[in-house]
């Protein structure tokens, strides 16, 4: 999704979350405990195969026109080297979820096609209230979570798409190699198939977008490295391309229920357990551009808000980089300080901070991950706020930012 989040919808839009997810001993709940929608789920579905170990899962509402491209990608999976994934190995679990067309007879009819594949689909009419994104991937990652579990892979993965997307023939074992190498959870690179002489102004939006976005994770990759997600990365972890451990979903409560940006939230919720999140390039897919989208806030709305820029001849506002550049050489101190225990370089800190000093020691003290330290400096701190600029202001200042702080570093090479 080559888009900037809609952050000032998040707030709002976690307030009508539901509770957490049950944590994992629940899951020996006896069946007539969970809700209607998640039994009605579980029934629909076979008993996994003992060579589980991944779970694909993807919402789907009226798609009859974009699975048979999505079930076939997933039906083409290879491991690194080409070959076939083993039988039995991984799942596909599709939610047909308020369809008023034929998409769970589509899916069946496309498991008839693909007998390699292991392909389940389940059918459910949320009532109003709970028929959206949010939802139905919650009920899908909670099943998948279930199903690992129950054949005690506790560090097995759940992998989300989109109905609409097409991954890359080593979507899986990339993902995989990534977990592999200590991640608790992957964001995948999502690219956007656009054609046609009338998408070009949005073309060229998402293109300088794209170019701020990932001129960003490189200036951020320098002023506070993460080692768990180190350069080359991206910035991107969307339910088209998101997969974490059975393990981290259960710590962290599950996919927060929200009617959207789900995928948001749930990378937030990993960040406050300081889970590891890899940005991986070696994970990609491609999705649609369609405008006309099945969420209130996601890629389709955004797409539609460059449109509509486009149209009127306006650039769009992205964070100031080098206001995003103080964060995050703030982030680092205030890392620093928490990890080490408060000592002489608190002081200072804490005037750059603009906090009260007492107040940030008792953070310090009282917080058990960095994570929830950091989300609470960000809504206290004033100085960690950001304002807008345009977004050709933005991609002249980067890379000399960007330079600037190579250059400091004792490296003097542009960025690559």
């Amino acid at each position: 999704m080559n888009h900037a989040t809609p952050a000032r919808f998040l707030a709002a839009n976690e307030a009508t979350a539901t509770a957490p997810a049950p944590q994992a001993a629940d899951r020996l709940m006896p069946l007539l405990r969970r809700g209607r929608s998640a039994r009605l789920l579980h029934q629909q579905l076979p008993p996994p195969h003992p060579a589980l170990r991944m779970s694909v899962i993807i919402p789907a509402k009226d798609e009859v026109a974009n699975l048979p491209a999505t079930l076939a990608a997933l039906a083409a999976q290879t491991d690194l080297h080409g070959r076939p994934w083993p039988a039995g190995s991984f799942e596909v679990i599709v939610l047909a979820n308020n369809c008023t067309d034929h998409t769970a007879d589509l899916v069946r009819e496309q498991a008839r096609r693909f007998p390699t594949l292991v392909l389940h689909v389940a059918e459910l009419c949320l009532p109003t209230a709970k028929a959206h994104v949010g939802r139905a991937r919650r009920l899908l990652m909670d099943e998948a979570c279930a199903r690992l579990e129950l054949l005690g892979r506790r560090h097995g993965i759940i992998a989300s798409t989109d109905a609409d997307t097409r991954v890359a023939p080593t979507w899986l074992a990339a993902i995989e190699a990534e977990i592999a190498a200590g991640a608790d959870a992957v964001g995948g690179r999502i690219l956007t198939e656009m054609r046609g002489p009338a998408l070009r102004p949005l073309r060229r939006i998402q293109t300088a977008d794209a170019a701020y976005r990932l001129l960003c994770a490189r200036l951020e990759g320098l002023l506070d490295p993460a080692p768990a997600d180190p350069w080359p990365r991206h910035h991107q972890h969307f339910g088209a391309s998101l997969a974490l451990t059975a393990h981290a979903y259960r710590l962290v409560g599950g996919l927060p229920e929200v009617r959207y940006l789900e995928d948001e939230a749930l990378c937030q919720a990993l960040r406050r357990h300081d889970l590891k999140l890899r940005h991986s390039p070696a994970v990609q897919v491609l999705t649609s551009a369609r405008r006309q989208g099945r969420v209130e806030v996601g890629l389709s709305w955004q797409l539609r808000e460059w449109l509509h820029l486009s149209r009127q001849q306006r650039e769009p506002q992205v964070e100031n980089p080098v206001q995003l550049a103080r964060r995050w050489q703030l982030r680092r101190q205030l890392h620093a300080c928490w990890r080490n225990c408060p000592g002489a370089e608190t002081a200072a800190l804490v005037t750059r901070l603009g906090l009260p000093k007492m107040l940030v020691l008792k953070q310090l003290r009282q917080a058990a991950t960095f994570g929830v330290l950091w989300e609470w400096a960000l809504a206290n701190s004033p100085a960690l706020a950001v304002a807008s600029v345009p977004l050709s202001q933005a991609l002249l200042l980067l890379p000399r930012l960007i330079q600037s702080h190579l250059v400091a570093a004792g490296v003097g090479v542009a960025a690559g």
